[in-house]
């Protein structure tokens, strides 16, 4: 029996990079780790950042992952309605030892019908949106439920890596890999959440993210399971 641990991650047209490459740089250095990207077909995929990522599989081609994993970004708006990207998260939760996100990723496996009645970290934008798909949003940087781990958002899915890490091959292995890639972070600035970062900070974030992603909530609507 092979002792590989299928690590999938949903590689999609204006995923968040950070949401996918953070995750994806500490749960590649797991023993017996190896990470695919996953996406419909083979071609570079672009990101929000203005660089291509490649896939390394296409949903056709990928084996039954033992972790799932949604990162999110802007994005996720197309693949709340996407039948095709729905129905391989579907598939590929059915058989999954861990099914995970990273910041508004959790729409995404809301959108799947993965998270009715779970507990879900989410992005603090977005987080208001989980029980419109059945699920339960926390506050926090890191949710297990079950055999669900979310991520908040954005650089909380390095966290959320280390925790997953932590799950799939032990602490000490997570404590060494937060070793080697020195992660002891001090940021210069105390404005990461809405309470510290002040109300006038937020109400322009928001009005960025209404004119950056129109009309998100009616997709959203639509998307809803309950």
């Amino acid at each position: 029996m092979s002792t590989t641990i299928q690590i999938g991650m949903l590689l999609f047209p204006n995923v968040t990079q950070l949401d996918l490459t953070g995750p994806t740089q500490v749960l590649s250095r797991v023993p017996g780790a190896r990470v695919h990207l996953a996406w419909k077909d083979a071609a570079p995929v672009m990101t929000d950042a203005g660089f291509a990522i490649c896939p390394t599989t296409s949903f056709a081609d990928c084996p039954q992952f033992d972790v799932l994993c949604v990162p999110g970004g802007f994005g996720i708006r197309d693949l709340l309605e996407d039948e095709e990207t729905l129905g391989f998260l579907r598939r590929q939760g059915a058989g999954a030892r861990w099914v995970a996100s990273v910041c508004n990723g959790s729409l995404v496996l809301g959108a799947a019908g993965l998270l009715q009645g779970y507990r879900s970290a989410c992005h603090w934008r977005w987080r208001r949106y989980l029980p419109a798909f059945g699920a339960i949003p926390v506050h926090d940087r890191i949710v297990r439920d079950r055999n669900r781990i979310s991520g908040g958002g954005v650089t909380a899915g390095i966290d959320f890596a280390f925790a997953l890490a932590a799950e799939l091959a032990g602490e000490e292995a997570a404590k060494l890999i937060q070793l080697a890639l020195e992660y002891d972070p001090h940021p210069p600035f105390d404005c990461g959440t809405p309470d510290s970062a002040g109300p006038e900070r937020v109400a322009r974030y928001e009005d960025a993210i209404a004119a950056r992603m129109p009309a998100a909530e009616a997709i959203i609507a639509r998307a809803a399971l309950v």
